[in-house]
């Protein structure tokens, strides 16, 4: 039984970190370390999956060995909070919403700012 429910967590997990490549408000990365964390304890293969064949898989064989970014992720990454959260600021019309996406968006980039960067071609 808790091998199912890890299963079913981590693919959700997968889903979720999927649309939050997208979403604003959605987080990828919290996603996609506890669905690895979930397949690790519950399914080699699906483990195997989202390290090695999965769109995500080298960004998380790299952070699991190096606990950093590989050179190039943040200013993608950072690009692309700045636009999705730029469209979202601009579509809703609610002033403390738009406030409130503001300080998330700052959030995140002071997040993704002290992240570390690793260059694995020096």
């Amino acid at each position: 039984m808790k091998r199912i429910l890890l299963i079913m967590v981590g693919w959700l997990s997968v889903v979720l970190a999927t649309l939050g490549v997208v979403l604003p408000l959605l987080p990828t990365t919290p996603f996609l370390l506890l669905a690895a964390w979930c397949f690790a304890r519950s399914s080699p293969r699906f483990h195997h999956w989202l390290l090695h064949r999965s769109w995500f898989g080298s960004y998380l064989r790299h952070w699991h060995a190096h606990r950093a970014l590989p050179k190039g992720a943040k200013p993608k990454a950072v690009a692309l909070i700045v636009i999705t959260f730029s469209i979202s600021i601009y579509f809703v019309p609610l002033l403390w919403v738009r406030i409130l996406l503001v300080c998330m968006m700052f959030a995140l980039l002071i997040m993704m700012w002290r992240l570390p960067v690793v260059d694995l071609e020096q």
